[in-house]
């Protein structure tokens, strides 16, 4: 009789302590994150998406008391790094941070293994940064936007530009340029921002139509120049850069988005753990500081809004794709 009412206290103990679980969220919840969290970034170091990955990285160690992990696998657009990101376990230990490129790949590589919309989860727009024009100024000796747009009229397809690679925004902000100025600029691909700007910084191409979060710090150090951001209104981390609206560009908008995703499959409630953390991240003061001084804004997106952005950006970009002609195999 003894025994049996040790075992029935027993019992009630476990009961009692599987409903507290429940209660509060589910163990999964409770637990996330238990060890490191990798952060699959799909660009080399150096580029935008870097720029806003290191920080965020830094404060949700802070946060969580756990090490976000930045693995930059680059290659083809952003696409080979999606592609892994995609195969990784859905636990909430495998997140992917991918950007407004991932949006426009679909249309630009009609053979990828994964699907953005049906592969993923997103979760969180983590940042929106307007495009800049920047050159090279000994390349390209110039002091604003209309002597750049007279340079470049009278060397057509003798001035290049560099992006993170073929598909991705820096790429198609060019095409978008050439058909509402009639030039002609030579692309040249690279493997993302980071190497690109190197280059850029160096002299072996001129141009680039780069996200303001990876350019910033070369402009304020004079290893750049920017002449145009994209839009209808001044940056203000860059006040004195002029807006392509009142260059006589009304129609020129191109900004870089980043967005954090988890693989299909991830739990609900992990789900709703690694939203919170980013909510809190996003409300650090030294997260807006860096973004303010990257001329971005935070995010700001309910998980529903994020999912709708993600769908008009894909739809979007699919008809700025056909009408530059461009194609990947």
């Amino acid at each position: 009789m003894k025994e049996h009412s040790m075992q029935r206290r027993t019992v009630l103990v476990g009961a009692a302590a599987g409903l507290a679980l429940v209660s509060g969220g589910g163990w999964a919840q409770g637990a996330w994150p238990s060890k490191p969290v990798t952060l699959v970034v799909p660009f080399p170091a150096g580029g935008g998406t870097d720029a806003f990955a290191r920080p965020l990285s830094a404060q949700f160690s802070k946060i969580t008391g756990k090490t976000l992990v930045i693995d930059n696998r680059g290659g083809a657009g952003g696409t080979v790094g999606a592609s892994y990101a995609a195969k990784g376990a859905p636990d909430g230990y495998t997140l992917f941070m991918g950007a407004v490129h991932h949006a426009i790949a679909p249309s630009m590589y009609p053979r990828l293994d994964y699907d953005l919309e049906k592969d993923f989860i997103p979760l969180a727009l983590l940042a929106n940064v307007p495009q800049v024009l920047v050159v090279n100024p000994k390349a390209v000796p110039v002091s604003n936007f209309k002597q750049f747009l007279e340079h470049v009229k009278r060397n057509p397809a003798k001035l290049n530009y560099g992006s993170a690679g073929a598909g991705t925004s820096h790429h198609l902000a060019g095409e978008l340029f050439k058909q509402q100025t009639g030039t002609f600029i030579t692309h040249i691909p690279y493997r993302g921002a980071g190497p690109a700007l190197q280059d850029l910084i160096a002299g072996n191409v001129d141009m680039m139509f780069d996200g303001l979060g990876s350019s910033a710090t070369h402009i304020k150090s004079g290893r750049i120049k920017a002449l145009m951001v994209s839009g209808s209104k001044r940056n203000p981390a860059f006040p004195d850069v002029p807006c392509a609206a009142e260059l006589g560009l009304p129609d020129y908008t191109v900004t870089t988005w980043y967005g954090l995703w988890a693989p299909k499959g991830t739990p609900a409630d992990v789900q709703a753990r690694i939203i919170e953390d980013i909510r809190r991240i996003g409300t650090a003061d030294e997260i807006k500081t860096i973004w303010a001084s990257n001329g971005a804004d935070y995010g700001g997106m309910t998980q529903p809004q994020f999912a709708s952005f993600v769908g008009a950006e894909v739809k979007r970009w699919a008809q700025v794709v056909k009408a530059a002609g461009a194609k990947l195999d």
